[in-house]
């Protein structure tokens, strides 16, 4: 049987013209809900990358105590395998959280072996906040709705439900599962968009499709091999296709033990331990949902009832915060802080 065929994600480079990106922006935010991006400047750096990397192995080095002292509450902290409820029965992930840094230290605990390692952590935090303010000013620019966006972001460094979350999945070898079992469940994701920074070689993520089939997303689509890192995917979530009455996709993903002939991706495995790090970028929660004041989000019908209507595009609620609170209580089966919370 052969590989599955790779979803066709717009890689878009954000060095160029900036009223060019704008429409790509736009273009691919409508069509696929995930874009690629490259060519990022002193935004978000390879050697950025590879430090959060570095320091995601050394938390999830740790001893289990370490980590179990740090049990999620308020979507902040340890999360060991079957917590979120995306698919509680056969998810196999293991994550941690980080809330929001002010001036540079963390409002939570942290495991002692990273606590030396918060101005690093916070760092990174701020380039990916800087990097994700840069693509909602671009997304408003390209619909003509100025600052819209951006402006309901980052008013302060507090007061969000954004995150910083580092995130291992096992290895085919190492976890026994059957081909009902997979790393992550299938979901949207709740803020405005996400940052996704991957390995090469770490297979496993995939999108559903319009026409309900599921897709592979390569590390490193063809073009970027000689990349200093492989391109940053950018997806929609939740609440830009709320704001734009759902013509910007929230499109549906999720992470798969991939096996040769059912989505795998030539040079990418599941036989290793699988790490990638998301920054879950939300407005401020007091930001009310109301529809983007845009002539093309009002002339937008949609196409039909597939999986690339987001059904949050009609919830009615009124603020950023309920909606996450929303999903929350949809993703995490009992409470935020539960007995396998504090499993390794």
């Amino acid at each position: 049987m052969a590989p599955s065929t790779a979803a066709a994600i717009p890689i878009i480079d954000l060095a160029g013209d900036q009223a060019d990106v704008a429409r790509q922006l736009v273009a691919a935010a409508q069509d696929h809900g995930f874009i690629y991006i490259r060519n990022l400047g002193d935004d978000v750096t390879p050697r950025d990358i590879d430090q959060a990397f570095a320091l995601s192995r050394k938390l999830f080095d740790a001893p289990a105590e370490e980590k179990q002292k740090c049990a999620i509450q308020n979507n902040r902290g340890w999360a060991g395998m079957h917590v979120e409820a995306l698919d509680p029965k056969n998810q196999k992930a293991r994550a941690f959280n980080f809330g929001e840094f002010v001036d540079g230290r963390a409002q939570q605990p942290l495991p002692s072996s990273i606590a030396n390692e918060e101005q690093l952590l916070s760092a990174f935090a701020d380039s990916c906040r800087r990097l994700c303010h840069k693509i909602l000013s671009l997304l408003g620019q390209g619909l003509d709705v100025g600052d819209f966006f951006s402006s309901a972001h980052f008013v302060r460094q507090s007061g969000s439900g954004t995150i910083l979350r580092f995130l291992r999945y096992p290895s085919a070898e190492s976890t026994a599962h059957s081909s009902q079992d997979i790393r992550a469940g299938a979901h949207s994701d709740y803020g405005s968009i996400t940052l996704l920074f991957r390995l090469k070689g770490q297979a496993g993520l995939e999108i559903l499709k319009k026409d309900s089939t599921w897709a592979p997303v390569p590390v490193c689509p063809p073009g970027t091999d000689t990349d200093p890192s492989p391109p940053i995917l950018v997806n929609i979530g939740d609440l830009l296709s709320y704001w734009t009455n759902g013509l910007f996709r929230s499109t549906v993903h999720r992470v798969v033990f991939p096996t040769a002939g059912s989505g795998s991706v030539d040079g990418e495995s599941s036989s290793g331990t699988r790490y990638s790090i998301a920054f879950f970028c939300h407005p401020e929660d007091s930001s009310r949902l109301e529809p983007v004041p845009s002539q093309r989000v009002q002339r937008y019908v949609p196409d039909g009832d597939g999986p690339d209507q987001n059904p949050y595009s009609q919830r009615q609620v009124l603020t950023a915060r309920e909606h996450l609170e929303m999903r929350l209580k949809e993703s995490y089966a009992t409470s935020l802080v539960s007995e396998e919370a504090t499993s390794a």
